[in-house]
């Protein structure tokens, strides 16, 4: 499979640079994989990240879901002509988690001119399905 990516010599280390000052890098997003056509990004369940009841806050999967999908899309555009930002993001929260890490994949459903729509998928370590998400990105010109 060909890869979707604007450029080929992204790495993880880059990616993750990025977290810099930003959400991800206070939640300790940390990217783990970079794939053909998916990004993979993983989130530890802490008192950061869950709500009163102990389970992770649905927040923080859509922040985490958000990052995967903005980042991904980011990597798909020419970044000299062009930005990309959130549009809509909705999130079904299926399953309960306490502890440990959350991992989410991103992948397209649509890579248009002037939209992305990403589909995200997280799971617990176990590799239980968290939370479903989809993210659409609207690409602009850079002014």
């Amino acid at each position: 499979m060909k890869a979707i990516w604007h450029s080929t010599d992204v790495s993880l280390d880059q990616l993750n640079e990025l977290s810099s000052n930003t959400m991800a890098e206070y939640l300790e997003m940390e990217f783990t994989e970079i794939g053909a056509d998916y990004l993979k990004i993983m989130m530890p369940v802490d008192k950061r990240t869950t709500q009163p009841y102990g389970l992770l806050h649905g927040g923080a999967s859509a922040a985490l879901a958000e990052t995967a999908g903005s980042v991904g899309s980011a990597l798909i555009i020419d970044q000299q002509k062009s930005i990309c930002v959130g549009m809509e993001i909705n999130a079904n929260h299926i399953r309960g988690v306490k502890s440990g890490y959350v991992h989410a994949t991103a992948r397209p459903l649509h890579i248009g001119a002037s939209s992305h729509v990403w589909d995200i998928r997280i799971t617990d370590d176990q590799h239980r399905l968290v939370c479903v998400s989809r993210l659409t990105v609207a690409i602009l010109a850079k002014k």
